[in-house]
């Protein structure tokens, strides 16, 4: 990843949502940052960038995913080729749901009840 790759999928969430404001929540991850992501946000105030606290990954609620993922499919489990484990990761993330208290703390489930 770097910061043109980057732009360019914020680009396409531009494009996906044309009227709607938009708000992502991120990590402090280099390219999550530089002059691509700057000059994109500078030319679309519609959309807005937060960024989580240096060192907090319990705020970030990806970070809650993954552990439970990791925690249900590949933790005391062997699997001899990757194909099934990714298998089993795809179903897992598509099929869990998620709850966050990141995300309630700022009123998600009553923005977006159609996800609860």
């Amino acid at each position: 990843m770097n910061g043109a790759t980057t732009a360019l999928f914020l680009q396409k969430v531009l494009l996906t949502y044309p009227d709607q404001p938009i708000l992502m929540l991120w990590d402090r991850a280099p390219w999550h940052s530089g002059p691509p992501i700057k000059e994109l946000l500078e030319a679309n105030p519609r959309l807005e960038i937060m960024r989580f606290p240096p060192g907090s990954p319990d705020l970030n609620p990806q970070e809650h995913v993954w552990k439970a993922a990791r925690t249900a499919i590949s933790h005391n489990h062997r699997f001899a080729r990757l194909e099934p484990l990714a298998d089993q990761f795809l179903n897992y993330l598509t099929q869990t749901r998620f709850p966050s208290s990141m995300l309630d703390t700022y009123g998600y489930n009553q923005i977006c009840p159609m996800f609860i």
